[in-house]
């Protein structure tokens, strides 16, 4: 499908046609959608919200970094995850700090996860304190994320 159907079925289309655009947006990795995509990241549709966040980050598209770390409060658990995770692959060094908040806060396992991989891609020293004490954590799926993201902050 031609970027331009892609970006009008993002705006004008209904339901899961402007889920499936985003998503596809996303795969083309075209930068000519960001904005659109931004604006996606309003929409009432959590799951447009979600596809949006994670297409922005197959995208990398570092200026949706204020607008992403805004979501990491979406009360949608699949939003946040994929907030999360699309802040560690555009490496966004301005959310190291909300994503330690995260960890401390969000009752969610996957979002926890999800933030310490995170955090690991990012790799900016002032995250390994907050990885470190998951190093050690009850939960051994958190303990091993942990583990894997410590090692990626010790290889920057």
């Amino acid at each position: 499908m031609q970027f331009e159907n892609l970006v009008n079925d993002l705006k004008k289309g209904i339901g899961l046609v402007r889920v499936n655009a985003a998503t596809e947006l996303g795969r083309l990795r075209e930068r000519r959608a960001v904005p659109a995509l931004i604006e996606s990241l309003k929409d009432p549709n959590m799951a447009l919200r979600s596809n949006a966040a994670f297409a922005l980050g197959e995208i990398g598209a570092s200026e949706a970094a204020p607008r992403l770390i805004d979501l990491l409060r979406d009360p949608e658990e699949r939003v946040r995850k994929s907030v999360v995770k699309a802040l560690g692959m555009i490496r966004a060094k301005e959310a190291v700090a909300p994503l330690i908040q995260v960890l401390d806060a969000d009752n969610s396992r996957v979002i926890r996860k999800s933030a310490l991989r995170s955090l690991g891609q990012i790799g900016d020293p002032k995250a390994f304190g907050a990885v470190e004490r998951f190093i050690s954590h009850a939960d051994p799926t958190l303990a091993d994320a942990a583990k894997k993201a410590s090692e990626m902050l010790k290889k920057q």
